[in-house]
């Protein structure tokens, strides 16, 4: 099949197609960019290096993207349940045996091929999918607090308790997207305050065990970056690297490759890869990135509204708002609104498994905006059949 006929074939959401190859020409532009530095500093490593690894990933995840996508959305409500099974157990063995960086346990090393995988980016995926599917079939019967606490509350307070003690802002993330889901799938909010008050107390126990054990939680790190955003109104050095850049950026920026500060920012290819645009494309630059995030928001919510079946329209907007919702965190903390998170611009920033997990989620969201818009074309059709036959009797 040639390529001209695959692009005609293409179903689904058009512009959410668009959007994500924007994104990617941006990742791949903007990290052969940030990594200039640290290709420099590697030991004779080139960028190049950096970028064709950037590139396998991308290639490797629009490949899964495409297959998900063909996969009916439907079948994927019948595999969250085991997702989720394997989520706990990838979620204990990461936080006892991982593989350990700035001192947190985060990745499982893969064997054989030396590859990092953060398994976060897997449990993000896999409790969205369950509680989509939770919210789907229990909708109609949660009329107590048992009711809602299998299905939606407990693998919530599970998967994001797991999380947290090493990567508390990514735990955060999709506590948060679990509450939007749930108030979009119209849980009553006196169980979405209880689940708010499980997840304080959680987090009290966490910071208890924290103190006791302080190399079992993070409380350090957590600590630190409170109060330097709190008490340090200019923010601490990568802030202040990360605003330079974005000044430096002014309308235009200063071209593609250009940028400066990326020799001086810790993390300009992952965590603060923002500012590196900004300083790159300007204003411009930066005010594109925002709107492509939000276009990907507003095309899901239209997806929504004519999905035939409440899992998928549930499904789409969970997986959405888990990008976005991470997507603005990270321009909100290179901007100093938020405490430096940890987080990466969803399919912008370098990174293997992350790139993977968001590739497989945008599949997902065509995947249903495919079949929502087949049943919107049978609604329109059958609409047209009834108007002639009225207009014959």
């Amino acid at each position: 099949m040639s390529i001209e006929r695959t692009i005609r074939n293409i179903r689904g959401d058009h512009t959410i197609w668009l959007i994500v190859l924007l994104l990617g020409l941006f990742s791949v532009l903007a990290v052969y960019s940030a990594t200039g530095s640290m290709a420099y500093f590697s030991h004779g490593k080139q960028a190049e290096e950096y970028l064709i690894k950037q590139m396998l990933f991308m290639t490797i995840g629009f490949v899964l993207m495409y297959v998900t996508y063909k996969f009916d959305y439907v079948q994927y409500a019948k595999i969250a349940p085991i997702l989720l099974s394997i989520t706990i157990p990838l979620l204990i063995y990461t936080l006892l045996f991982g593989t350990q960086y700035n001192e947190a346990r985060r990745w499982i090393t893969i064997p054989w091929i030396g590859q990092t995988f953060q398994t976060s980016d897997f449990a993000r995926l896999a409790l969205i999918l369950y509680l989509a599917r939770s919210i789907s079939k229990k909708q109609d019967v949660i009329k107590g607090f048992k009711s809602a606490f299998i299905p939606l509350f407990l693998p919530v307070i599970i998967v994001v308790g797991l999380i947290a003690p090493s990567d508390l802002s990514t735990a955060a993330l999709l506590f948060v997207t679990s509450l939007l889901l749930m108030f979009i799938g119209r849980v009553k909010m006196k169980y979405i305050f209880l689940l708010i008050g499980l997840g304080i107390a959680v987090l009290m126990l966490l910071i208890f065990i924290g103190k006791i054990f302080p190399e079992a939680v993070r409380l350090g790190t957590w600590t630190s970056r409170i109060n330097e955003f709190f008490y340090n109104t200019d923010g601490g050095n990568q802030i202040q690297q990360s605003k330079i850049a974005i000044a430096h950026g002014r309308i235009f920026g200063v071209g593609p490759g250009n940028s400066l500060q990326r020799n001086y920012l810790f993390a300009p290819y992952t965590d603060f890869i923002y500012a590196i645009i900004v300083e790159e494309y300007g204003l411009v630059g930066g005010i594109i990135i925002i709107g492509l995030y939000l276009s990907l928001l507003i095309r899901s919510i239209s997806i929504v509204t004519k999905s035939p079946k409440t899992f998928g329209a549930m499904l789409a907007m969970g997986l959405t708002l888990n990008i976005v919702v991470q997507a603005f965190a990270n321009i909100a903390v290179s901007v100093h609104l938020l405490p430096v998170t940890g987080l990466t611009l969803p399919l912008i920033s370098a990174g293997g498994s992350s790139i993977v997990i968001t590739t497989i989620s945008l599949g997902i969201i065509l995947s249903v905006s495919r079949y929502a818009e087949q049943a919107q074309k049978e609604k329109i059709a059958l609409q047209e059949i009834e108007e002639l036959n009225e207009d014959n009797n």
